[in-house]
């Protein structure tokens, strides 16, 4: 059974920062590409950010670009989206995904079949 379980959200201040963890099992975490999405309240779930199988690929929506990055550690089974200089429009409930066959790389949401619970960011003004 596929599985991914997250962790690492909470309430933070404006400019501060956040480190999400996304931990895999029942796939060869090294041979997929991963994602993070994020869906405030009232909206529809959106891409946050992408890494490939290898790490050497990666890919952000614009409103995050120069704040967070995505990076995974094979060893660990383990893909981090590391999030600076928080806003208040960056709450969000994040989720991770994996994609469904080895070597792919896509932001689009519904590329991705398998999902975490979702972890609760709130960025306070």
């Amino acid at each position: 059974q596929v599985q991914l379980v997250e962790s690492g959200g909470g309430l933070v201040q404006a400019g501060g920062s956040l480190r999400l963890s996304c931990a895999l099992s029942g796939r060869t975490f090294r041979n997929y590409g991963m994602g993070w999405f994020r869906q405030a309240p009232g909206k529809e779930r959106e891409f946050v950010a992408a890494i490939s199988f290898s790490g050497s690929n990666t890919n952000y929506t614009d409103s995050v670009k120069g704040r967070f990055t995505i990076s995974r550690d094979n060893a660990k089974n383990t893909v981090y989206l590391q999030m600076n200089s928080l806003k208040p429009e960056d709450t969000a409930v994040y989720y991770c995904a994996v994609l469904p066959r080895p070597y792919m790389f896509y932001v689009d949401l519904q590329r991705y079949d398998v999902w975490g619970q979702g972890t609760q960011v709130t960025v306070s003004s």
